[in-house]
């Protein structure tokens, strides 16, 4: 099994790997925004098999609580989902929702309720595509 493997909550950002990068790409999961059954089966497997899960989503109160739950019970990873990679995104809708923890990075959730700015996951497709870019042994 791959000793990465990079997960992300929209299938756009699948889309462009494969538009961008095809076969150089390192893998990548999408989970479609909440994950269900064959994901969560899928990614245990992987995890179990000992490859390191490394999540993003979007920057918003659902996409946290989806990245918590995934990096508990996966053991696994933040993939570029800190406060400073926050900070370095933009974004222009403001947060709905109720706040969350991060326990992965306790000043995102900070950061998050001072800025009130929601980051769409493509807003930051750049630098994720860059981490992919590595190949399948990222």
């Amino acid at each position: 099994s791959p000793a990465r493997v990079f997960v992300c909550e929209n299938p756009s950002i699948v889309a462009m790997a494969a538009r961008q990068l095809g076969a150089v790409s390192a893998p990548l999961v999408c989970v479609d925004g909440e994950p269900k059954t064959a994901a969560w089966s899928l990614l245990r497997r992987l995890r179990a098999a000992g490859s390191e899960i490394w999540y993003h989503g979007d920057f918003d109160w659902k996409g946290l609580a989806i990245a918590s739950r995934v990096i508990a019970r996966l053991d696994g990873r933040a993939w570029r989902y800190s406060a400073t990679d926050y900070a370095a995104a933009n974004g222009i809708e403001e947060l709905a929702g109720t706040p969350v923890e991060t326990p992965w990075c306790h000043e995102l959730a900070e950061e998050m309720k001072s800025r009130n700015k929601l980051v769409h996951e493509e807003a930051v497709a750049d630098v994720l595509l860059a981490d992919l870019r590595g190949g399948p042994n990222t």
